[in-house]
């Protein structure tokens, strides 16, 4: 299973905004970039307009839940940077975790295994 790392460094959100790809969705924005370490790395944005640090926080545990179900999936040597919506807060994590799935596969970054290919 891949490790998920943490962006934390100002300049690593910002070339993800600057060089990433952007995939948009009513509920959270993913920015996709390559990196040269062969590792996942995961970086969450919420703003003030989310609402008070409660919020925030429910919006972070969410897509953290939501992320945490795809990574198995997903390719190594990429950066998530993930921007949380105000709609966040209506959905469960496991709703996010399959608009993710669809962002992710449209992204290219989506492996497929035998189990997807069977349906199981």
């Amino acid at each position: 299973m891949n490790t998920v790392e943490k962006l934390k460094e100002n300049y690593e959100f910002r070339r993800a905004y600057a060089r990433g790809k952007a995939y948009v969705t009513p509920f959270f924005v993913i920015y996709i970039t390559k990196n040269r370490k062969n590792a996942i790395r995961l970086g969450i944005t919420t703003g003030k307009k989310i609402g008070k640090a409660v919020s925030r926080n429910r919006a972070r545990r969410v897509i953290t839940a939501a992320f945490r179900q795809t990574v198995p999936f997903l390719m190594p040597g990429y950066d998530f940077v993930i921007v949380a919506r105000t709609r966040i807060l209506a959905i469960k994590s496991t709703t996010a975790a399959e608009i993710m799935k669809k962002q992710l596969q449209a992204a290219g970054v989506w492996m497929i295994h035998e189990t997807d290919q069977t349906g199981q």
